[in-house]
């Protein structure tokens, strides 16, 4: 029962530290991606991808945040030296990365064309795509997190 009640605080803590670094994220690429066009006039559609540049350092900072908040919150120090435990969170963010700009793309591409109305806030493809792209990655996220970087 101990160890239900752990993993579900676990889960919990986990959701809310992707929470958080998923504000940070999708503050950052709104940032970037309203501000960086305004230099850099290739980065609405680089070669065929949409805000590259927006979504990289927006990532980054996503990452930064979830990697601070995992440690602090979420999952016990693993077996790993902090050196190494770094490198390979910051491996699997890479890759997650990656995913999360082929999501971004098709989505942005061929999914979400129109912007939705919350009444209180207009969403654009772009913000959509976006958000959707951090959901899917997450899941896959928080399981190679948990059982190859943290070891629980």
């Amino acid at each position: 029962m101990k160890e239900i009640l752990i993993r579900q605080k676990q889960v919990l803590f986990f959701i809310i530290a992707g929470g958080l670094s998923a504000i940070v994220e999708i503050g950052s690429f709104k940032a970037f991606s309203t501000s960086l066009p305004l230099f850099i006039a290739r980065e609405t559609n680089f070669h065929g991808v949409h805000y590259p540049l927006s979504n990289i350092f927006s990532t980054g900072c996503g990452i930064l945040t979830n990697y601070f908040l995992s440690i602090w919150f979420v999952f016990e120090r693993g077996k790993h030296s902090k050196k190494k435990e770094f490198a390979y969170f910051m491996g699997v963010s890479f890759i997650s990365t990656l995913l999360s700009l082929g999501f971004f793309q098709i989505f942005y591409s061929f999914i979400f064309k129109d912007n939705i109305n919350l009444f209180f806030y207009t969403l654009s493809p772009e913000m959509i795509s976006k958000i959707a792209a951090i959901l899917l990655v997450s899941i896959l996220n928080y399981s190679v997190k948990k059982k190859v970087i943290f070891n629980g």
